[in-house]
């Protein structure tokens, strides 16, 4: 039985809810994700390492999947992205939303369909464009007016892409304010208040090799709440409605980003798929029968909601130490390898494996092993008061925006991720290892 505790509450052993499905402890400390003990994978693969569920991934593909029906459904790839995951998303019968031409590349040549992906970006290279042009990228979001331009020359007068506008519709949401991206005052999109968006707009119904398909608008991420999607819903059929009087124009396409939030410790709020599915169909559908408009086809992109409870880090203790009244728990990774609690001061639950802890619990702190004081990777948890050099430590909800924004920092190389199923482990990203940073190294 799960015990639900308030999100600043300490976590008993026993609470698995903010762990993949699969995971199970036969023994006080023995935990298996997939069938494959995580003692097993840290042994195996060294440390820190990576695992990722894969029966979890495709059942929240699927979840997606039943939940939205007559939308198309996008995993966002800034989220995690290797070979396996871009596979197994084409499988489950999801496309894809990419940010760079490194990520339409790899899953493109992973056999991922090009008509499947969104090209996103505020700041789409020349490179970028005529990489997305060549593979046959579906979408393309057109972010700034400058892109306008850019594209239609890349085109050229006899060619033809699909594209979308990014607008944003002045909404506030999100965790913390680094990822709230609905606003004016921030790098993405075209605003709908100030006109640019509907000058933007017009200056595309004048380039014939462009098809302007549908609006884009991505209002946050780690949002928990169903109204911000809800007002957007609205102000995007505001905006639909006053191009369809002043051009004629019916847009067939309304894309409302991602952005769904996760619980990262248990008893932390989530937002709730199926309310999210049946309101803003309600709400689309509402609006636009008001408006005299035809339903767009909706368009939605998961990336953290699909990914990120799929995952769990491992690390090992090197360190254990009291400065004042704080005892620190040192690992093996850190910041460079996860960078959200230095970037959004996010909280984690990590957990003793490996061993059952028989000690009493105790506060401490878990911090990297790199030259930054903040580098905390979760301050004030409960872990047994003998915990020691050798130990591991298990952090759940680590498959989305941790490898994904890995870093160099110290020339720490990053972590591998392993994949497990079925009581099986594999290797899907090989650890990067000192002579992979050396061969990059070509000047002297």
């Amino acid at each position: 039985m799960t015990t639900v505790h308030d999100p600043g509450a300490l976590t008993t052993p026993a609470d698995l809810s903010v762990w993949p499905a699969s995971a199970t402890e036969p023994r006080p400390g023995d935990l298996h994700v997939g069938g494959v003990p995580l003692a097993e994978v840290a042994d195996r693969f060294g440390t820190p390492v990576y695992v990722l569920d894969e029966a979890e991934v495709r059942d929240r593909c699927r979840t997606y999947r039943d939940a939205f029906p007559d939308a198309d459904v996008l995993y966002a790839a800034k989220a995690f992205l290797c070979r396996a995951m871009a596979h197994w998303v084409a499988e489950e019968g999801l496309g894809l939303d990419v940010c760079s031409a490194g990520e339409l590349e790899l899953a493109v040549t992973t056999g991922f369909p090009p008509e499947r992906i969104v090209l996103h970006g505020n700041a789409k290279s020349p490179r970028e464009l005529d990489t997305a042009l060549r593979l046959g990228v579906g979408r393309i979001v057109i972010d700034s007016p400058a892109e306008i331009a850019r594209l239609a020359a890349a085109v050229g007068p006899d060619g033809h892409q699909k594209i979308m506008v990014r607008v944003v519709p002045g909404i506030s949401a999100g965790g913390h304010e680094k990822i709230r991206t609905g606003t004016g005052d921030q790098k993405f999109g075209l605003s709908i208040a100030d006109g640019y968006a509907q000058h933007a707009i017009a200056r595309i119904l004048d380039q014939p090799q462009l098809e302007l398909t549908g609006l884009h608008c991505h209002v946050g991420s780690q949002i928990t709440s169903v109204k911000p999607y809800l007002v957007a819903v609205r102000r995007l059929v505001g905006l639909m409605t006053r191009l369809r009087d002043q051009h004629g124009l019916i847009l067939p396409e309304l894309d409302l980003g991602g952005g769904h939030g996760i619980a990262y410790r248990p008893g932390e709020e989530a937002l709730d798929l199926t309310a999210l599915a049946r309101r803003v169909r309600a709400e689309l559908a509402g609006a636009c029968a008001t408006a005299g408009l035809p339903v767009p086809r909706l368009l939605i992109e998961p990336g953290r909601a699909i990914a990120g409870p799929a995952g769990v880090a491992v690390y090992r203790v090197l360190a254990v130490k009291r400065t004042g009244e704080t005892v620190f728990v040192a690992v093996d990774g850190g910041m460079s390898d996860n960078p959200r609690p230095a970037l959004y001061g996010v909280s984690y639950a990590p957990r003793l494996i490996g061993r059952g802890g028989t000690a009493a619990p105790a506060r401490v702190t878990v911090v990297g092993r790199h030259c930054e004081a903040g580098d905390v990777l979760a301050a004030g948890v409960e872990l047994p008061a003998d915990i020691r050099p050798g130990d591991l430590l298990a952090v759940p909800v680590a498959g989305a925006y941790q490898l994904s924004m890995a870093s160099g920092y110290n020339l720490v190389g990053r972590p591998p991720v392993v994949a497990v199923r079925a009581g099986l482990a594999r290797l899907l990203v090989r650890r990067e290892s000192l002579a992979d940073i050396r061969s990059r190294d070509v000047g002297l």
